[in-house]
Parts: C-alpha cells; sequence; structure tokens
C-alpha cells in the first residue's frame, strides 16, 4: 500500500531537535549580518553571538506571537506599521538580555530591524535546511502535498 506524500513528507522532515539547531544557527547568521553591516550594533564573540541567537529565538517563538495579538487593533489601523515595532522590541530585548550584544542608537536599531526582516525574505525565497522551521515548514510540507 502507497504512502500520502503528505505522511512522507512527515517522516522525512528533521526531528525536533534538529529544527530547533537550524532556527537557532539561522538566528545565528541574520544577526552575524546585522552586526557586520552595520557599525551601531556590536557582538563581543561568537559565544554572545550564539546567546544572542538562542535569546532572540525564544523571544520570536515565545513573546512575538503575543504581542502582535494584542497589537492587531493597532496593526490594523496602522497597516502593519506596528508590527515592525514589535520587531524592533524583540532586537531591544535581545540586546537587554545579551551584554555581549549591543545596538547603540535607534536608527541603528531600525535598520537593525530591516536588515532582519530583509534576511528573512530573503531565506525565505531560497531553498536550504532553514525551509524545515516555524512557517518555512508548514510551507514545504503544503508545497510537498
Amino acid at each position: 500500500m502507497r504512502r500520502s506524500s503528505r505522511t512522507e513528507a512527515r517522516d522525512s522532515s528533521p526531528s525536533f531537535p534538529v529544527r530547533l539547531g537550524i532556527s537557532w544557527l539561522t538566528n545565528a547568521v541574520v544577526l552575524a549580518v546585522v552586526a557586520g553591516l552595520l557599525g551601531g550594533v556590536r557582538v563581543h564573540d561568537a559565544g554572545d553571538l550564539f546567546e544572542a541567537a538562542a535569546a532572540f529565538g525564544v523571544l520570536n517563538t515565545l513573546l512575538k506571537p503575543l504581542l502582535r495579538l494584542v497589537t492587531l487593533p493597532l496593526a490594523i489601523v496602522s497597516f502593519g506599521v506596528a508590527w515592525f515595532f514589535v520587531s524592533l522590541l524583540m532586537l531591544l530585548l535581545t540586546t537587554a538580555i545579551v551584554s555581549g550584544f549591543q545596538i547603540h542608537g535607534f536608527s541603528a536599531l531600525v535598520l537593525a530591524t530591516l536588515i532582519v526582516w530583509l534576511v528573512n525574505v530573503l531565506l525565505d525565497l531560497a531553498p536550504g535546511p532553514w525551509q524545515l522551521t516555524g512557517k518555512r515548514r508548514r510551507r514545504w510540507r503544503r508545497d510537498g502535498e
């Protein structure tokens, strides 16, 4: 008996720890790109970069959806601009949690938020292992049907 492509896609997808590791490394790459492009963003060392990536990932997974729900009416009125500030807050909280990851100045924070968004858009379009986490995983599974 032949299994459906949906079952095969589920069976062939990586385990949760692997997906978590991919997400963590993707966040580290995104934050490294931000630090490399902006003079106002400083990372003390690789350990701080990975710590910031972990904190950023946890904040985006747990707090960001709640804040997006709370700010939904404001996002509707502002055509989604309010959600940019939610993303900005995730970076700001990451700098507060990780002492070796610093963003100096509001303009650097705004540019860092824009770069994170742009890199994530590019990752959404490019094939790779990061496609197996979060929204990208759901899209990959849906397209595989």
